[in-house]
């Protein structure tokens, strides 16, 4: 009898193919996910630029330092002895006490009429349609884009022919110039990422325009309004074309006084008391900003916006 072997795979089964084979990993491949241990060229570049950028900075702001503090200081590394008392004789031969006291002066009513006017123009121009709004913004564009001294001078000019000159009130004024179309730059963009819907329910509720604007849109525009603060601050107290072209012996900010002291008698002042007032600036400027960053935290804005629009 005849035996016939019968295949054990029935009829129109398809048979498995065999499992692919792992891929040998090429030289210099890496999976997902992996770094590398050796950085790259431009990585190494962006480093080493930005080590020089630091270390010529701190290594600047340590010469004027010790500087400051040096009594005598000829042809070594240091100085043969340090002192302080150039710090107290700059503060009373220069008036550091009213030079501060101006700049704060001057900074702080920058500041407060350039939201009070700032604020509410930028939200016309960021919810109301109206001709030559293209032109309007453009106009407002040109005090922030333009060096200060190609306006200053013809500014200067009126502020004397209006007998404002050398006055704290013509130091305010220049400085609002180019301070509040700042603020209304930046605080356009915060109010038109605010859901305009909460404005219309607002006042379908009954709600004036002034208690819409005062309770609803103030409190979502409080991070905006900080930096736009925060910027008029470092850009007022930093200014000085603007306002040594007005300025005079009773309204000079600090950064006035210290390059009419640098000027002063042909540079005839010791090094060591120029050195001693900009330590005061320096100092001064760390503090201002120091104090406003513990109200507002830049690297939250964008999410703050973001989580106002959201609600």
């Amino acid at each position: 009898m005849a035996t016939h072997t019968v295949s054990q795979d029935s009829p129109g089964q398809d048979l498995q193919p065999p499992p692919p084979r792992p891929a040998k990993k090429r030289s210099g491949a890496r999976a997902p996910g992996e770094r590398s241990i050796a950085a790259s060229p431009t990585t190494w570049f962006v480093w080493a630029g930005m080590a020089a950028f630091f270390i010529f900075l701190i290594g600047v702001l340590v010469s004027v330092v010790v500087d400051s503090l040096g009594k005598p200081w000829f042809d070594s590394w240091l100085p043969q002895h340090f002192v302080t008392s150039w710090y107290s004789d700059a503060w009373d031969q220069f008036g550091m006490a009213h030079i501060i006291a101006v700049t704060l002066i001057v900074a702080l009513t920058v500041i407060v009429v350039s939201v009070l006017v700032g604020v509410p123009a930028a939200y016309l121009l960021a919810r109301r349609k109206f001709p030559l709004k293209r032109t309007i913004t453009l106009l407002f564009l040109l005090p922030v884009l333009m060096p200060p001294i190609t306006y200053g001078i013809p500014l200067a000019t009126v502020m004397y022919n209006f007998g404002l000159g050398r006055t704290l009130t013509a130091v305010i004024l220049v400085n609002l110039v180019p301070s509040v179309p700042f603020v209304i730059m930046t605080m356009t963009p915060f109010i038109e990422q605010i859901n305009p819907t909460i404005e219309d329910a607002a006042r379908m509720s009954g709600a004036s325009m002034r208690r819409v604007f005062t309770r609803i849109l103030m409190p979502l525009l409080v991070p905006g309004i900080l930096a736009a603060s925060i910027l008029v601050l470092v850009r007022t107290v930093g200014m000085f074309e603007l306002t040594f072209l007005v300025s005079g012996p009773s309204s000079d900010t600090l950064v006035v006084a210290i390059y009419r002291a640098m000027t002063a008698a042909g540079g005839g002042e010791a090094r060591q008391l120029i050195s001693s007032m900009a330590v005061v600036y320096t100092i001064t400027m760390m503090v201002i900003l120091v104090v406003a960053l513990r109200f507002v935290s830049p690297t939250q804005l964008v999410a703050r916006v973001k989580e106002s629009r959201d609600d």
